[in-house]
């Protein structure tokens, strides 16, 4: 049935503007597809868990997966920003994902994260005052990026070196100009020649942060981490500075686009957000339906590390699958009425933040900043007003977000 359906391409303008029906499409026809750029796409719900949480899928041989975008001669890390993405936990199989993931996890500990709740609240507060003060209009640039990456400096003790909205802009900014490096395509030259660029600018940047942090420690994430380094399995200088950027980036990218997301459907729905507003509780489970409904992170890579089957169809050793986490979130055989947006508890969880040994270490954080985001909002600017019909989305499939939502926040109460 296969060629009754477009073969997937993350570069089709209308998949980026609406991918759902697509996706649809997929689960009920196609569920396990050939993409003709040479990967498999599962978009089933249970295929999607399986293929993240089963060890016969895994990362593979990093070099030939980035080639199969380009071609056999591409000289995959002469480039910064792909060698930088090479190095990643998330990319790579045991035993070196166990060791580098489980330094990074210690460090950014549930007890730390809880520790940042009323930190968090604060910079929340901050934040939506100034951007309601400043009569700013885009409130992605000027809050959603902005919050989340806040947040990541202070538990990276960035007081100093990243203290001013200029500051965070052009750390927002390298990250986006290098991120790319994740997406599902070749990057054309002058986008990765800007991300080789801006990867330098961040190494740099981190690098001079940790050795500040060496010669005076402090208690924070970036002092836990060089800490890090002290010990029989330690983290090596380059390790070091991957993880935070890393770290970094996934609050950027996942977070900002969860918060941006979540007010344009609240702008979508309306009679979901006045029943936030008449029931605060709701809170969690409303960031929970944000990352279901439209997931910021839209799917991930995983290679087959032995033959595998999955609905009688061969995955031979090597060959690379792509879980559409987005589309999951949708299929009908988990969710009820799962194309419909609804605040309230869910039983089912969505995959958003994977599973696995590959499960998100930064799942928690990003679930309290959403929290204490609405508790904020509500109660501070109970009276926003969203302007989704003039939202434009960023041009790219796999962190799906806007890069351009006018909210008004009105007046304090």
């Amino acid at each position: 049935m296969s060629d009754t359906i477009q073969s997937f391409n993350p570069l089709d303008q209308a998949l980026l503007q609406n991918p759902y029906p697509y996706f649809h499409k997929l689960l009920e026809k196609d569920p396990i597809h050939w993409s003709e750029l040479g990967f498999w796409v599962v978009t089933r719900y249970e295929d999607a868990r399986r293929v993240v949480i089963d060890k016969h899928f895994g990362q593979g041989d990093f070099i030939r997966n980035i080639q199969l975008f380009y071609d056999d001669d591409f000289d995959v890390l002469a480039h910064p920003a792909y060698a930088w993405l090479s190095r990643v936990f998330v990319m790579q199989d045991p035993p070196d994902h166990t060791r580098l993931r489980s330094l990074v996890a210690g460090a950014l500990s549930l007890k730390r994260i809880r520790a940042m709740e009323p930190r968090i609240r604060e910079l929340a507060r901050e934040h939506l005052d100034r951007y309601a003060q400043e009569g700013h209009e885009n409130f992605i640039t000027e809050f959603a990026y902005l919050f989340p990456t806040m947040i990541m400096c202070d538990m990276l003790g960035m007081h100093d070196q990243a203290a001013t909205p200029d500051d965070l802009r052009k750390l927002n900014q390298a990250i986006a100009d290098t991120f790319p490096v994740f997406e599902t395509r070749a990057l054309s030259v002058e986008e990765l020649d800007l991300a080789d660029r801006q990867m330098k600018f961040l190494i740099d940047f981190f690098d001079g942060l940790f050795e500040q942090r060496r010669r005076e420690p402090a208690d924070d994430l970036t002092t836990a981490l060089v800490q890090a380094q002290e010990g029989e399995d330690s983290l090596s200088p380059e390790e070091l500075s991957t993880s935070v950027i890393g770290l970094f980036g996934a609050g950027f990218e996942t977070t900002a686009h969860m918060i941006g997301n979540g007010m344009y459907l609240f702008g979508k729905h309306p009679e979901q957000r006045e029943r936030l507003a008449k029931a605060p509780s709701l809170a969690a489970s409303a960031v929970e339906e944000f990352l279901r409904y439209e997931s910021s992170l839209q799917a991930t890579y995983r290679t087959a590390l032995v033959d595998e089957e999955i609905h009688g169809q061969r995955i031979k050793t090597g060959e690379r699958i792509l879980a559409i986490l987005a589309a999951a979130n949708r299929d009908p055989r988990h969710f009820d009425n799962p194309d419909r947006f609804d605040i309230g508890p869910r039983e089912q969880k969505p995959l958003t933040f994977g599973g696995g040994i590959h499960y998100c270490v930064g799942a928690e954080l990003a679930r309290l900043e959403g929290r204490v985001f609405l508790d904020e909002l509500f109660s501070r600017y109970p009276d926003f007003q969203v302007d989704s019909e003039r939202a434009r989305l960023r041009p790219a499939f796999l962190f799906r977000g806007f890069e351009y939502l006018p909210v008004e926040l009105g007046d304090l109460v």
